[in-house]
């Protein structure tokens, strides 16, 4: 890694928290996740099903128990489930003191319900209960994928008092319902009485993958005016996701709440590494800059950012004329936006899924090995 980390400063001057998407027990026994607190300016973790099957199982850090497990004839559902909550756990210890200094706004580490579960409802606000229980840190997000089944989840996993990252966002009308699911959850907490301390939420809405899908269908329309639009899509669907969420905290419905101590879900920019070699390594960190906002990063991101970021300060709202311009040229030429998006929905819940069923692939080999 480089050490020169001055770009990494002026976005978190520019009130962007830095986050690292990627969570192992590597990181956490090398010191490796420590550096990147104190160092790097990260300032929280986000995970997914897809960095656990990474991480456990090319990793011989979990040896040890996952042979208690076999011992103990724990199936792959319990034992994933106690590896991922030891090192949610043990990550949150390490970012207790980044929670303090923030009121517990930052130093959060996420840790998702089953994606098995992104359809059910009832399945997500149980299971999110308990990882909340099991992991048992104040500072730690369950993570609830945006689905139509996962919006009334999250509304009463809030009133429950279980903090949340709302993932797989990627159209601004259903940004629109997680906002209105989150303040539902903390009016019906103030409605039974109780308090809104310590509470907090993040809305991930996600960003290359929405280049990746609009570029190809631009590619497959073929007109000169189709093509110039590539790369351009991302960027301007969440400068207009971050005007929805002015918006919102512009209006008397939220300024009750947050007279009443309520936290704002900030925006947080997901999948923002570049998909597409021909791209700036940087644009969806450089781009995407306004206060009260979060940027998770994968490290070649973090470094990269590091190495060469160009962060100038507000990158959004100087551009919300340009990103409506940009949409509409691209609904325009005949790209259907809404079905993208609801494409791109899918196939992350599906994405998901099967990394999770990778993982308990991987681990149900290796207790049967350790038998």
């Amino acid at each position: 890694m480089t050490t020169d980390t001055t770009p990494l400063s002026r976005l978190s001057d520019a009130g962007v928290a830095v986050w690292l998407d990627d969570l192992s027990r590597d990181r956490i026994t090398t010191g490796n996740l420590r550096n990147l607190i104190e160092a790097w300016h990260v300032v929280g973790v986000t995970t997914n099903p897809s960095i656990f099957q990474a991480a456990i199982s090319k990793s011989s850090l979990y040896d040890d128990d996952l042979r208690r497990h076999a011992g103990q004839g724990s199936d792959a559902d319990a034992a994933v489930r106690d590896l991922t909550t030891d090192d949610v756990r043990a990550a949150a210890d390490l970012f207790a003191p980044v929670a303090e200094r923030s009121d517990n706004g930052d130093g959060r580490v996420s840790i998702e319900v089953d994606p098995r579960l992104a359809h059910d409802t009832q399945g997500t606000i149980d299971q999110a209960r308990e990882l909340w229980t099991e992991v048992d840190r104040p500072n730690i997000f369950i993570k609830i994928p945006a689905t139509k089944a996962g919006l009334p989840a999250i509304t009463a996993v809030i009133a429950a008092g279980i903090s949340v990252n709302v993932t797989l966002i990627f159209s601004i009308e259903r940004y629109r319902e997680v906002m209105d699911a989150y303040q539902a959850g903390l009016e019906q907490r103030l409605a039974a009485g109780e308090s809104l301390d310590g509470i907090a939420s993040v809305a991930s809405f996600f960003v290359s993958r929405v280049d990746s899908e609009i570029d190809k269908r631009l590619e497959t329309i073929g007109s000169d005016e189709a093509l110039a639009l590539r790369g351009r899509a991302a960027v301007a669907n969440a400068r207009l996701a971050y005007a929805a969420y002015e918006d919102v905290i512009a209006a008397d419905r939220w300024k009750r709440l947050e007279a009443a101590g309520a936290q704002r879900q900030r925006p947080l920019w997901a999948s923002t590494s570049t998909k597409n070699p021909e791209y700036r390594d940087t644009m969806y960190v450089e781009d995407l800059v306004a206060p009260d906002t979060v940027n998770t990063m994968p490290e070649s991101t973090l470094e990269a950012t590091a190495d060469h970021g160009e962060i100038t300060g507000d990158t959004i709202r100087p551009n919300r004329e340009n990103a409506w311009e940009t949409l509409a040229a691209i609904k325009s030429v005949g790209v259907d936006l809404d079905d993208a998006t609801q494409v791109l929905e899918d196939e992350g819940v599906e994405k998901f899924e099967a990394s999770w069923n990778d993982l308990l692939d991987s681990v149900t080999a290796k207790l049967e090995a350790a038998k």
